[in-house]
């Protein structure tokens, strides 16, 4: 049945991870009405069938499908057990998702997934759900928010760290790091011990371990925690990009990072013409030369 299905037009799109509280859902609903203004055609689908503190409205809605609440009734489970078995049905039903999807007159969509990390740590579901819709063509990168509270302490970043990467490899898509709600990185400024940069830029991490030595509590894991710093620096593979929601230039500069992850920069831009492809990657450079411009209260 997939090997029949073409796509006529190319379609893109985004999936919205992260833990519960990241932010994912503000930023659905901020970055949708960001791209209404370029005059995209894009529709949220919500992922989440325990998602009810929505502020935008979703095209596409898992809760008509099926429901944590019911399923909780139903087969007497916990929210986390529930919840897994919303998504493996969702799985199973994938032929409903996708015919929402390709009757939708939108070609950019915004998954906004549930905020359980085990969906995104050994769990297969969601994988597969979006390695078949990769299969049929489209083209999609994860969207993965950490909160910027994590940056407060050492073993709270290195848990993100962790976090983040064990993600990227799950789930085998283009990635993009997100350090959410950085409008609130002053509430933290005291308890930061290095720059904004050290932490978005993922440096030196064995400043990290010698911070831990610091303290008795964390001391006695200095093997671990330098194992752990190894692993991510081996990899290689995880940055983060610092996102306040409510500030237009901070938006700007995430969006064009994900066009170039998940291809939209080089298939269709609202400009529609081929200088698009070289503004975009002219414009993240120089954003990111003012980086340090925008965020320098926070340092």
């Amino acid at each position: 049945m997939e090997g029949k299905l073409k796509l006529q037009k190319q379609l893109y799109g985004q999936l919205v991870i992260g833990s519960p509280g990241s932010g994912k859902t503000t930023y659905c609903h901020k970055i949708n009405e960001f791209y209404c203004q370029l005059g995209r055609k894009v529709s949220v689908v919500n992922l989440d069938p325990a998602n009810e503190g929505m502020n935008y409205e979703p095209e596409i809605d898992i809760m008509h499908l099926i429901t944590v609440e019911d399923v909780m009734d139903h087969y007497k489970l916990g929210p986390n057990g529930a919840l897994m078995y919303c998504i493996e049905f969702l799985e199973t039903n994938f032929d409903w998702l996708l015919e929402r999807i390709k009757k939708s007159s939108s070609n950019y969509f915004i998954f906004d997934c549930p905020g359980q990390v085990e969906l995104y740590q050994h769990h297969k579901s969601m994988r597969n759900i979006f390695t078949k819709l990769q299969t049929l063509g489209y083209k999609l990168c994860t969207v993965h928010l950490v909160d910027s509270h994590y940056c407060s302490e050492p073993h709270k970043y290195i848990s993100a760290l962790l976090l983040s990467l064990h993600t990227m490899l799950q789930m085998e898509l283009p990635h993009v790091n997100v350090l959410s709600k950085a409008d609130q990185i002053k509430e933290h400024q005291s308890k930061l011990l290095f720059n904004l940069d050290y932490y978005t830029e993922v440096l030196d991490l064995k400043f990290l371990v010698d911070a831990l030595d610091s303290k008795a509590e964390f001391k006695k894991y200095k093997k671990l925690n330098e194992a752990i710093i190894s692993l991510v620096e081996d990899y290689g593979l995880v940055t983060f990009q610092p996102l306040d929601v409510n500030e237009t230039r901070s938006i700007a500069r995430l969006y064009k990072l994900i066009d170039k992850a998940n291809g939209y920069a080089f298939g269709a831009s609202e400009e529609q013409n081929i200088n698009s492809m070289f503004a975009c990657a002219v414009g993240v450079e120089s954003g990111n030369k003012k980086y340090s411009e925008d965020y320098e209260p926070y340092m």
